[in-house]
């Protein structure tokens, strides 16, 4: 009878659940990891077209000063 009332009281599983508060600074960190951000352009010093940096331009087909895309004008 004693153990059969212990099982009554006691739920059959327990969820688990964080031992300390998440602390503002660290859910806001989180979140700004998230964030989107503006992509930044480049200049072109040969004809003045603006382009992502580290990537070929289109416009032109210049990449670091070389010809690598055969651009038809």
């Amino acid at each position: 009878m004693f153990f059969a009332n212990a099982a009554r009281l006691q739920p059959a599983f327990t969820m688990a659940n964080p031992k300390r508060k998440q602390s503002k600074r660290r859910s806001a960190n989180r979140r700004a990891a998230n964030a989107f951000q503006a992509p930044q352009f480049a200049k072109d010093p040969t004809d003045g077209s603006v382009f992502r940096s580290h990537r070929v331009n289109p416009k032109n087909g210049m990449y670091r000063g070389r010809q690598v895309l055969n651009i038809e004008v």
